[in-house]
């Protein structure tokens, strides 16, 4: 089946690009704006709307396979790449990619995304975001072309199946740490609440006590509310690196001494922390603060686990992240590592090395880009996989719930019938 057209559209993302050293540096809020200065090279506003850039590829029966690229909302922070306006990137894709793709047959998932993520221009790789989106519409059009789901078609050139049950949702909250926890409770998220606790001021507190006292309120919360006493969710909180900010990003022993505080606060709930240290520095100094921390949890029986996230954004990170064992658990933030493809090959390098894979991602996705992410984690089952886009909840887990459900329901059948 040929692709004969790529068509580009602009579009919108479920939430926003912010700034994120400027939001450590003490950007103050005004509701949904954030006030000061922006520090970020291409920011013109601490807080700007989150942009795509919907790629649709036509075949020639008709079909029309589409994905979205799209950028995380802390771009350009943690040796990540500058920010994603679709203005500066549409003519980048006519004019790279367009050319690569049109007259190809959609027969390889591998083998087109391996051709378009070697692409370079002035001596560098094309923007993650434009790879992760052409490569979710390629993997929808080798799909359409061999009348499959995408996620069979990643089974089948990974040699992985399929899951048969489904993967925990991780739901976030953003700032509304308390109403929209109530909303994945009511809803029975298996991994809650994110909490996005980037400030030392207002949301960690400088001994950590503004934390623990949230801990034990969603502990409470979940205890008092939940419809089934079979309902217990796994705690994952991202703290931003702000527990390394109070206790010193070397200093283990404090910062266990605090993590297992939490642990206690959380019980009976399991607790992941994210992110406990972030090193501005460079990525072999936070993959040893990140070892340091994990050996001395692990050494003093702290059940707590240590989530990597910040400099662990390529596939070569989460390798490096993970044979260093630094972390019990990795993010693989499904925009940095570009082409799902390489998403596809972190959640299966860390299964096999023993590392807990959350596919993850970002608030500043669309609908499209996380149906397609559904793909990719049914068929190579990591332990979690986040609900997105936005920080509302009840849209991002609805959208992931339902393409997991509608997987699941296919699979079903056909196993039933014996289709292949």
């Amino acid at each position: 089946m040929k692709i004969i057209d790529v068509i580009c559209s602009p579009g919108r993302t479920g939430f926003y690009f912010d700034d994120q050293r400027a939001i450590k540096g003490g950007a103050g809020h005004d509701g949904t704006f954030y006030t000061g200065a922006p520090v970020t090279e291409g920011f013109t506003s601490v807080r700007m709307p989150g942009e795509s850039i919907s790629v649709q590829i036509v075949l020639e029966d008709g079909q029309v396979a589409y994905g979205d690229c799209a950028a995380v909302q802390y771009s350009g922070a943690g040796g990540r790449d500058p920010l994603f306006l679709a203005k500066d990137f549409i003519p980048v894709i006519d004019t790279y990619i367009k050319p690569m793709l049109v007259g190809r047959e959609a027969d390889s998932f591998r083998q087109l995304t391996a051709e378009m993520e070697a692409i370079q221009v002035g001596g560098k790789r094309l923007h993650t975001a434009i790879r992760y989106g052409v490569s979710q519409a390629i993997l929808d059009a080798v799909a359409r072309a061999k009348h499959k789901m995408m996620c069979e078609v990643v089974a089948e050139e990974y040699n992985c199946t399929v899951s048969e049950k489904p993967i925990d949702i991780f739901t976030q909250s953003g700032d509304d740490r308390y109403n929209n926890s109530d909303k994945m409770i009511i809803k029975g998220a298996q991994v809650l609440p994110h909490a996005l606790i980037n400030n030392v001021a207002e949301k960690l507190g400088e001994h950590g006590e503004k934390l623990e006292e949230y801990v034990k309120w969603l502990r409470d919360r979940i205890l008092n509310n939940r419809l089934s006493e079979d309902y217990n969710p796994i705690f994952h909180i991202d703290v931003y690196g702000t527990i390394g900010v109070i206790f010193g990003n070397n200093n283990y022993k404090a910062m266990a001494d605090y993590l297992a505080k939490l642990e206690e606060a959380a019980k009976p709930f399991h607790l992941r922390i994210e992110g406990p240290m972030d090193c501005d520095t460079d990525r072999e100094t936070q993959m040893i603060a990140l070892k340091g921390l994990t050996e001395e949890v692990d050494r003093r029986g702290i059940n707590v686990e240590l989530v990597a996230d910040e400099w662990c954004n390529t596939l070569e990170d989460v390798k490096y992240f993970t044979d260093n064992h630094a972390g019990h658990m990795v993010q693989i933030k499904t925009p940095d590592l570009g082409g799902v493809n390489n998403t596809i090959e972190a959640v299966l390098y860390c299964k096999e090395h023993g590392m807990g894979a959350y596919q993850g991602g970002t608030c500043n996705e669309t609908d499209r880009s996380a149906q397609v992410c559904v793909h990719c984690a049914m068929a190579t089952q990591p332990v979690q996989i986040l609900a997105k886009p936005g920080m509302g909840v009840d849209e991002g887990y609805m959208i992931v719930y339902n393409e997991m459900q509608r997987i699941l329901a296919a699979m079903k059948a056909k196993k039933a019938c014996g289709c292949k």
